[in-house]
């Protein structure tokens, strides 16, 4: 593995550099951030040789990126996890993503970068049969993600009107209150997902009279390991408007994005639910011997 020289040994980037030493290393990070942990599935995910994954990977271990949890013994088999280090990486991994995004696949404008035709827009709806990390799912949900929702309009960032789509998420919200009962009806469950601290989601869905959790990813590990959009104001990642319709394993089964019309896109999202719902529930044809 190339060994990158240092010179400022009081500069930040260039100590960090000597960790992360070239562009295998960020997606070697990027893929396990995303659940993928073991060494075949990293080697078929990357492309990358094996002694070139076997080096990086033993690399971010002596650096304390990674730690390596054992699945096997016999013969000697590893899970790669980040550590509380290495999950410092993962606003790294967003504000990299945000900028490529925005300003080498487009052309540095929020609403161009989300156009349906967009390759941010094909990477969301690529997620389908992947798993949610962090976010605890028991049974069939709707995780949906929001830039930022505030009791009132004193509390909006700066500019906060001027930013494309951060508008909408008090309507998005209280719309999904309403269609509560028709979602647990379909057998799914509701709930949101924001970057804002717990504290600021609490005091909304308190003043809103929300009748389901909202999730802070305030760590940034959702947004992270799904390589979701995000946009950065007032000096906080945010989300872009996107839905997620996911199964009782955390699989994702259905995904929105781009959102242009949050009250639709609920109503839009509670007949694919009970799409679902409904193939669920069909009796299975013929006998219980496959006849």
């Amino acid at each position: 593995m190339r060994r990158v020289e240092l010179i400022d040994a009081d500069c930040g980037i260039e100590q960090a550099l000597g960790v992360l030493t070239d562009w295998w290393t960020f997606l070697v990070v990027r893929d396990i951030a995303g659940g993928v942990t073991r060494f075949e599935a990293l080697q078929r995910s990357l492309g990358v040789s094996r002694r070139a994954l076997t080096e990086r990977l033993a690399a971010l271990v002596s650096h304390g990126v990674l730690r390596r949890e054992a699945y096997s013994e016999h013969p000697p088999r590893f899970d790669y996890l980040l550590t509380a280090k290495g999950e410092g990486l993962l606003p790294v991994l967003i504000a990299l993503q945000d900028w490529g995004t925005r300003h080498v696949l487009g052309d540095g404008s929020l609403t161009a970068t989300a156009a349906p035709t967009s390759a941010e827009a094909h990477r969301v709806h690529g997620l389908v049969g992947h798993l949610v990390p962090v976010v605890p799912i028991s049974r069939w949900t709707v995780l949906y993600f929001f830039p930022g929702a505030y009791p009132s309009a004193a509390d909006y960032p700066p500019g906060w009107g001027d930013i494309p789509g951060a508008g909408g998420c008090t309507l998005e919200s209280l719309t999904y209150a309403s269609r509560a009962d028709d979602f647990a009806a379909a057998g799914v469950q509701v709930k949101g997902v924001s970057t804002q601290r717990p504290d600021q989601l609490e005091a909304f869905a308190a003043h809103a009279g929300l009748p389901f959790p909202l999730v802070s990813d305030q760590d940034a590990k959702v947004a992270a390991g799904l390589r979701l959009p995000t946009f950065r104001a007032s000096g906080v990642d945010r989300f872009k408007r996107l839905s997620l319709l996911v199964d009782a394993s955390a699989t994702i089964r259905a995904v929105q994005y781009p959102i242009t019309d949050p009250a639709a896109s609920v109503t839009e999202m509670l007949e694919l639910a009970t799409g679902f719902g409904l193939a669920r529930t069909q009796p299975a044809i013929g006998g219980s011997d496959g006849r």
